[in-house]
């Protein structure tokens, strides 16, 4: 079934559930201008950056009242995860974030001293990072309230779909991150 012959190339209705998403009215509105194309892929990626825009809108509540984003929380995790000192660099990579945005984020959490920085001993060049105790406490300390809220937010979805959705999701992202740069022009 195609995007054209209404119905979805996700399999299921357009509308995404009763009464419809905002994606949906999209949807319908360039196949009254272009009933020739299809508009499949419109429905899986405007979802999903629809959904990941809602995401941040709502902020995470447990980082919020904490004083963290999530921007934050994320290195700090990444620092706690993997439990060894990364310099900004390897941060970068593990965030997703560029090196300017890692470097601003690390001023702001060595003044909260909740991370540490220290040079390298044989080049001047190279910082490492590593958690303070008062940062993996704080980590430790909201990690479980977060994936609480995280949970929250997917209570609509059945734990079956859960792990359904992760797992084309995940595909999804290993072929995205595999092929995008061939893509770009």
């Amino acid at each position: 079934m195609t995007a054209t012959d209404g119905g979805s190339a996700t399999g299921g209705d357009e509308r995404g559930g009763p009464g419809g998403d905002t994606v949906a009215a999209v949807v319908r509105q360039w196949r009254a201008v272009h009933p020739d194309l299809d508009t499949g892929p419109m429905e899986i990626i405007g979802r999903i950056n629809r959904c990941a825009a809602l995401l941040q809108q709502a902020e995470d509540a447990p980082l919020r009242r904490a004083g963290l984003s999530r921007a934050e929380f994320d290195l700090l995790g990444a620092l706690r995860r993997t439990g060894h000192e990364l310099t900004p660099g390897d941060l970068a990579r593990e965030t997703f974030s560029s090196g300017a945005a890692v470097t601003k984020r690390l001023k702001q959490l060595t003044e909260r001293g909740l991370a540490e920085r220290r040079g390298d001993t044989r080049d001047r060049r190279v910082a490492h990072v590593r958690l303070t105790a008062a940062g993996r406490d704080l980590v430790d300390g909201i990690l479980p309230e977060q994936l609480a809220y995280e949970s929250a937010v997917l209570s609509g979805v059945d734990g079956p779909e859960q792990g359904e959705l992760a797992a084309l999701l995940g595909a999804l992202l290993g072929q995205l991150e595999g092929r995008l740069g061939a893509l770009r022009v």
